[in-house]
């Protein structure tokens, strides 16, 4: 076989992280003068890796994180440095997933809960396990849409499965009458089966009149504290603090 017959071949065998760099690699291998065997370890790592990171982007897309950027590097655990770091970076080494446990995130606006949720989940999806990302409001929508088209159990069924459900700013906004419901029968399926990352903006003891039905919230909270991480974020906000940074004399006004 030529060159352009070895890619053919190599792509037909889907192996196109091989046939990407085959011919830099024999390049190398002349120049540096390497064993065979070497050559194909070079290949067979650099096919491992491009389906690795293949794997990563199409886990990304499917998380669906509103922001995807988002990582432990670039929050600023300065700002608020009463923060528990250790429980963060410890969430972020996915034990958490493994062991089936729960996350809760508690804060008010701007205190960084949506992007430490978002960073443990990409964290999560890098150390191998599937993520799913949804606003409260959104993952209630989807869920009284499926309700309607007849789709209710199937998408349980995904919901209920994924080693990482994070729900972000419940709280932000309000909510249908069936939020409540919806919820707990979530978590009830999830409930030591897999893990669940709630952030919210409003004190648990308020989680009956934002939802609407105080003794669906009082077994929902039982099942998600039992074995739950809490994380208080703030008091400061960031968002607040860029604000004042861009407009320093409103602050006197």
């Amino acid at each position: 076989m030529n060159l352009i017959e070895l890619d053919h071949a190599l792509r037909k065998l889907r192996l196109s992280g091989m046939a990407a760099v085959l011919e830099t690699r024999l390049r190398q291998a002349q120049s540096e003068k390497l064993t065979p065997i070497d050559l194909v370890s070079m290949l067979v790592s650099d096919e491992l890796q491009r389906r690795q990171d293949r794997l990563f982007e199409r886990r990304h897309k499917q998380a669906r994180f509103r922001d995807a950027d988002r990582s432990l590097d670039t929050f600023d655990f300065d700002f608020n440095r009463k923060m528990n770091r250790a429980l963060i970076h410890d969430l972020a080494t996915a034990r958490f997933i493994a062991q089936r446990e729960d996350v809760l995130f508690l804060g008010p606006p701007g205190t960084g809960k949506s992007h430490l949720a978002q960073a443990i989940g990409r964290a999560a999806i890098h150390q191998g396990y599937r993520v799913v990302y949804r606003e409260a409001h959104t993952l209630l929508e989807e869920i009284a849409d499926a309700t309607v088209d007849g789709t209710r159990k199937d998408l349980f069924g995904e919901l209920g499965t994924v080693p990482l459900l994070i729900i972000d700013d419940l709280g932000m906004r309000k909510l249908p009458h069936t939020a409540a419901e919806d919820l707990l029968e979530l978590i009830m399926r999830r409930y030591e089966r897999a893990s669940t990352l709630l952030a919210s903006n409003r004190p648990v003891d308020d989680w009956g009149k934002l939802l609407g039905d105080t003794a669906a919230v009082t077994v929902l909270l039982d099942r998600l504290l039992h074995h739950a991480h809490v994380l208080k974020c703030g008091p400061r906000s960031w968002r607040t603090k860029v604000h004042t940074d861009l407009h320093p004399a409103e602050e006197t006004k």
